[in-house]
């Protein structure tokens, strides 16, 4: 669970959908793991900048496609259920981007912690 907040934290950050954050988080334990997390800030290539917006952009629709869903369900199990199948697309695009899920979470956490790494990702999301 841990693996799918931080991802879907890390997507919604870096597509602007600040206000769906705090849905994403269900988890509150992984909350301190962020910061420690994020230190090698400055270790990620290009390719891995882009490679990280391109994700991003496909992941937003994906997250807000399962967060509409996971309204929706009845009760937790089919709640769980959503989770499970969003968590499995988002790392199914995170794979096929060509970057691993630990290295997609630690440039989410890094472009939360520097504004112009932040801003260098939003850039290559919009080319």
């Amino acid at each position: 669970m841990k693996r799918m907040t931080a991802l879907f934290s890390a997507a919604l950050l870096s597509a602007g959908l600040m206000s769906a954050t705090a849905h994403a988080q269900q988890d509150p334990a992984a909350a301190p793991e962020q910061p420690q997390a994020a230190a090698p800030a400055m270790d990620f290539s290009d390719e891995q900048l882009q490679q990280f917006a391109d994700a991003s952009q496909e992941i937003a629709v994906i997250s807000q496609e399962y967060t509409e869903r996971l309204h929706a369900a009845e009760d937790e199990a089919s709640q769980q259920e959503v989770r499970m199948e969003a968590n499995d697309k988002m790392v199914e695009v995170v794979e096929e981007s060509g970057l691993d899920v630990d290295t997609f979470n630690a440039i989410g956490q890094a472009i939360q912690q520097d504004p112009e790494l932040m801003q260098r990702v939003q850039e290559m999301a919009q080319s």
